[in-house]
């Protein structure tokens, strides 16, 4: 297995270049530094939820309703909470809810918005079929919407991408993880996670070579990104690396899961062209806690694997809490994408592609 967080040297080494505010004008830079005090900021408004009626006894089930930035804060809580939680957590990507939502559910309304069409529809599906519905927002229709029903809606704040406000729903979420007890979620851990969080942000931040963020961001930015994880925590995890350096880097990246691929996407290596294997670079997201058969197919996948592409790294979650290890590798992966538009010469915040998108569908 190589080292971790350094790449199999199997192809020059390309760093991005210094950092050029006039191609971040949006200022990216400081949304990704303000990560940690954006979730610190997302716990403390989260606690209207602890003096909430609430109660997961009468619940079947607590399903967040969002799409894109919206909806990663919830994909990361129940990857979270995923071996403690008494009830099924599912994220809903969609316009409708799964048939067994009713009046025994919780409905978690995800819209940084207000106005994402597909969670406004979902939210009126849940509102029909007499479920309970809380609402995290920076405001829009949705509000208005909440108010008529006389929702709990928690509000956080606006002007930011959807992605780069992760923080706050993320920490909104977390907060009402633990009011439900899905997860325990002491504050002492609670306040350890989020002081390492703000010590990374600086370490991640730091606009010279030889940084891991910064030396991994300009091998990715000219390569074919693999995001590997295990099942489990680092599932969403994986999802957030290759959604930012889709937004952030406008790059392509793709990814699986152990030990899927080993049932399937190992075999795509065996015959493909051998310039388009050298174009592909791997990024295994290890934890601790990944099975010990997990860990065994990571070894032995690399081996296999590494000699046929571009590059291989390895890179080890950090921290003694499950929520400790899942920001430590977010973090990483949000730095990455953003550096990766530095090194490209691309503003990371318009999103033009999607923009234009959705005026066709209106």
């Amino acid at each position: 297995m190589p080292p971790a967080g350094r790449p199999i040297p199997l192809r020059p080494l390309l760093m991005p270049a210094l950092y050029d505010p006039s191609t971040d004008p949006s200022d990216m830079r400081a949304a990704v530094r303000a990560f940690p005090e954006h979730l610190a900021e997302g716990w403390a408004r989260g606690a209207a939820f602890d003096d909430a009626d609430l109660d997961p006894a009468v619940y079947d089930g607590v399903v967040l309703c969002g799409m894109g930035g919206s909806a990663i804060g919830g994909d990361l809580v129940r990857g979270i909470v995923e071996p403690t939680s008494p009830l099924p957590f599912v994220v809903n990507r969609g316009y409708t809810l799964p048939a067994w939502v009713g009046e025994g559910t919780l409905v978690i309304a995800s819209s940084y918005s207000g106005g994402t069409e597909e969670t406004l529809a979902a939210f009126g599906d849940a509102i029909g079929r007499g479920a309970d519905v809380v609402v995290v927002t920076s405001g829009g229709e949705i509000v208005e919407r909440a108010a008529a029903e006389d929702l709990d809606v928690v509000t956080i704040p606006g002007g930011l991408q959807p992605r780069a406000a992760l923080g706050y729903s993320l920490g909104v979420g977390l907060r009402l993880a633990r009011a439900l007890g899905l997860a325990a979620l002491p504050d002492d851990e609670v306040e350890a996670a989020f002081a390492a969080a703000r010590e990374r942000a600086v370490a991640n931040d730091e606009d010279a070579d030889g940084t891991l963020a910064r030396d991994l961001a300009g091998d990715l930015s000219d390569a074919i990104p693999l995001i590997y994880t295990g099942v489990g925590l680092l599932e969403p995890v994986g999802m957030r690396w290759r959604t930012q350096i889709h937004e952030n880097a406008k790059h392509p990246a793709y990814g699986n899961l152990l030990p899927e691929l080993n049932h399937n996407e190992i075999m795509g290596f065996e015959a493909a062209p051998e310039d388009l294997l050298r174009r592909m670079h791997v990024v295994a997201l290890r934890d601790v806690d990944d099975h010990p058969q997990v860990a065994k197919r990571f070894d032995s996948t690399c081996e296999l694997v590494s000699p046929l592409v571009g590059g291989w790294t390895t890179v080890e979650s950090e921290g003694g809490s499950r929520l400790a290890r899942a920001l430590s590798l977010i973090q990483l992966g949000d730095a990455v994408s953003f550096w990766m538009s530095v090194h490209k010469g691309v503003d990371p915040t318009p999103v033009e592609t999607i923009q234009a998108l959705k005026k066709t569908l209106a």
